[in-house]
């Protein structure tokens, strides 16, 4: 936060510790429930939540101290969190039924542990067509009357895709809004420091 002219401004860094702590906390509700047993997953949301508490206490001591270096710093990793996060949210409001689903099967191909995920939590085998001989961890697969994963799941990528985008889009204008008041406001003194203090 700084000091201007008897008025304090906040940084939007506490929508950023917000995020972080957001994420990293999905990622374990995720593994607590067994919703997700992928450990790459779970690894990459805790490690980018941690990275983004990181950049927002960067801030926030920057704001605090009225450091120059920190706030610099600050400035340009936030401005390159903006731009990736624009361009996903960008790339999720953007694609249309067929690129979701050669996403959607290029993911199921790519990732074991998530697909058994998926099977167990939607109760569906396979992709596009169930085939009894393959192995399956859904509860339907007993029964040998299992459906394919693939409707159920276009069935909400689509709203989940425009979730995430929405979102992004909201998160990553705040970000730009903390790179503009970064750079607006990095340059002033503290009003409660001494007067006759370098910066």
């Amino acid at each position: 936060m700084w000091w201007t002219q008897g008025t304090c401004i906040v940084l939007p860094h506490e929508v950023l510790e917000l995020v972080s702590l957001l994420l990293i906390g999905i990622a374990a509700w995720g593994i607590g429930f067994g919703l997700i047993s992928s450990f790459r997953v779970v690894g990459v949301a805790i490690a980018v939540g941690i990275f983004l508490f990181l950049i927002a206490l960067v801030g926030l001591i920057g704001a605090v101290k009225h450091h120059q270096v920190l706030l610099f710093f600050y400035m340009i990793i936030l401005l390159l969190v903006f731009i990736v996060q624009f361009s996903v949210s960008c790339a999720c409001l953007a694609l249309n039924k067929e690129q979701q689903s050669q996403l959607l099967e290029v993911g199921w191909n790519n990732t074991k542990s998530a697909r058994t995920d998926i099977e167990r939590n939607l109760n569906c085998c396979g992709f596009r067509i169930f085939d009894p001989n393959e192995t399956c961890s859904s509860d339907c697969f007993r029964s040998r009357q299992c459906q394919p994963c693939a409707p159920i799941i276009e069935e909400y990528s689509g709203m989940v895709l425009r979730f995430v985008g929405g979102i992004g889009l909201f998160f990553s204008f705040t970000e730009i809004l903390g790179v503009w008041l970064t750079y607006r406001y990095r340059n002033q003194k503290d009003p409660r420091a001494n007067p006759s203090a370098f910066l």
